[in-house]
């Protein structure tokens, strides 16, 4: 598949997904399914981002790669992200206008990212959540890599939120710690193994959110990596 060809399938394919999941409560935090999924994926993500340093998040030039309707934007504000140095990034414009909805002071570009419209060096913390699983073609993850590490900062940190396992979706890929790794050359990683697969969380949440916290621990049932990830030099 041409890169081309794989951002006009992107695009086909967001464009279906919003048809499919009008009305839809599958992705509102009023399912308790997708309140315990992001729930627990913040406190995952705010001991990593404490752990590396990057506490307090006001004062850091933030970019939000593929930011969509701007979710994961409005919760770095709640985190203490300052909204002028919180930038995102996307390819769909209708997803921007959301995202603009939520704060008109948000910095917003619609761009492709494998060419990304910021100067090298401006960011200190990177971000992208579920952006590289929904990509197929290997030259634009390779491309979409290497424009995150020409922006980022160095001492900067790059956070990668992403499946490792999706079988029932065949519009993404799951990648593995090895690809990150090849995507990322010259890095120093920190792993954790996240996220209570889906189709278990949907039936196991709604009966005991107890035992959805057990099976997570576990860490076997899950189905994300989130994943530090340091420049080196």
């Amino acid at each position: 598949m041409k890169p081309l060809d794989d951002i006009a399938r992107l695009r086909k394919e967001y464009e279906d997904r919003k048809r499919r999941l009008a009305g839809s409560d599958l992705y509102s935090l009023f399912n308790p399914t997708q309140l315990f999924s992001i729930q627990q994926r913040q406190r995952d993500l705010l001991k990593c981002l404490r752990f590396n340093g990057f506490f307090p998040l006001s004062g850091r030039h933030i970019l939000e790669v593929g930011c969509g309707g701007g979710g994961v934007m409005l919760e770095s504000l709640g985190f203490g992200a300052l909204a002028h140095q919180l930038h995102g990034a996307d390819l769909l414009f209708d997803r921007l206008e959301t995202a603009h909805e939520i704060n008109a002071s948000l910095p917003l570009t619609c761009a492709d990212g494998q060419n990304l419209p910021y100067a090298s060096q401006s960011f200190n913390l990177i971000m992208q959540f579920t952006v590289f699983s929904s990509i197929l073609d290997d030259k634009v993850r390779v491309n979409l890599a290497r424009e995150m590490l020409r922006v980022i900062h160095p001492g900067g940190l790059i956070i990668w939120y992403d499946f490792w396992l999706n079988p029932i979706n065949p519009q993404t890929r799951g990648i593995r710690p090895v690809e990150i790794k090849r995507l990322f050359p010259n890095c120093g990683f920190e792993f954790h193994k996240i996220t209570l697969a889906p189709p278990i969380a949907r039936r196991v949440v709604p009966v005991s959110w107890g035992l959805a916290l057990f099976l997570e621990n576990l860490k076997v049932f899950n189905s994300h990596y989130l994943v530090a990830i340091k420049p080196q030099g």
